[in-house]
């Protein structure tokens, strides 16, 4: 998706779409993403927000749970499926590891609680973005697992794989660095897309989700580290 000059003349970092039914914090909001150097599109309800997503085609979204009508969740369970590469950052009052795995599961890439500051928010938005935007091999292959970026496809021995946003670009990142062993913070900031400051226990589940997937009952594909991490393969 390629990003937007602005009609202003000056250099832009992408349009952003805000979608949030409190208008102070809207207009909060998107008046910092346009200091930052952002186009801003603005959506009052989920429905509104599913609109301006099909018109405007926002390189990004920020995205509240709790909307009239159609809730955050069920938004962008929809944006996702019209984009893989859309970059969506949910917002909530709500900071319990559970509700954070609901949003990442419908294809969040991120996760805000509220209050937050402007700095980070934006600085997610841009570390999501120069991820999203960054050369990658495409095809990724470890022993009978292939991960394919172009068509957002993972296989295990020629078996399809039904894996979250999160749950590919975690594979993605193992097949990437086949051997080593990362830290739960390591995986939180590289997956995630950012220092994450919080409870890593949501490592846990994810990594508990893909072998699961991946039938890796054994845990010979993906090997706790006792102590130190996850790694792909033996050390």
């Amino acid at each position: 998706m390629a990003m937007r000059p602005r009609t202003d003349g000056g250099s832009s970092h992408g349009l952003v779409l805000v979608v949030e039914d409190d208008g102070g914090i809207r207009e909060l909001v998107a008046s910092g993403l346009t200091y930052a150097g952002y186009q801003v599109a603005q959506a009052d309800s989920g429905e509104t927000g599913l609109q301006k997503f099909r018109t405007e085609r926002p390189d990004a979204v920020v995205l509240d749970v709790r909307l009239p009508g159609i809730d955050g969740f069920s938004v962008c369970r929809e944006m996702r499926s019209q984009s893989a590469d859309v970059v969506i950052v949910m917002v909530t009052a709500r900071d319990g590891v559970s509700d954070r795995v609901v949003g990442l599961d419908q294809g969040a890439d991120d996760y805000v609680v509220k209050p937050f500051a402007l700095e980070e928010l934006t600085a997610r938005l841009r570390a999501h973005l120069r991820r999203r935007n960054r050369d990658e091999s495409d095809v990724l292959t470890f022993e009978d697992v292939t991960v394919d970026r172009r068509s957002y496809r993972a296989e295990r021995g020629g078996r399809l794989l039904q894996l979250s946003r999160t749950e590919f670009n975690l594979l993605a990142h193992f097949l990437e660095h086949p051997h080593r062993v990362f830290s739960k913070d390591a995986l939180l900031n590289s997956v995630w897309g950012y220092d994450y400051v919080g409870d890593a226990g949501v490592v846990e589940v994810y990594v508990s989700y893909l072998r699961d997937k991946l039938q890796d009952r054994d845990r010979r594909l993906i090997q706790t580290v006792r102590g130190v991490g996850y790694r792909l393969g033996d050390g």
